[in-house]
């Protein structure tokens, strides 16, 4: 294994847990089972500011998800 392949495995490692964490975090759209596991930012900060978090943990999960798939696709090229 070369340094980049470990580095590049690190970074995936770190976006697959922030993921995971992040979505956690959100706010289900239905209030049904979901909702009870997640909707954390709303529990910890209260309603308005929670709203303000799940918009924001959106946008970066989205972002973060991005970069996770280009960091495997890269990872996967580099092995071969």
């Amino acid at each position: 294994m070369s340094v980049i392949e470990i580095i590049f495995g690190a970074i995936i490692l770190i976006f697959a847990v922030f993921l995971v964490v992040a979505v956690l975090m959100q706010h289900g759209k239905t209030h049904h089972l979901s909702g009870t596991i997640a909707g954390g930012a709303e529990n910890l900060l209260g309603k308005k500011m929670g709203d303000k978090v799940d918009k924001v943990l959106s946008k970066v999960t989205s972002v973060v998800s991005i970069v996770f798939v280009v960091a495997v696709i890269v990872l996967y090229v580099l092995q071969s």
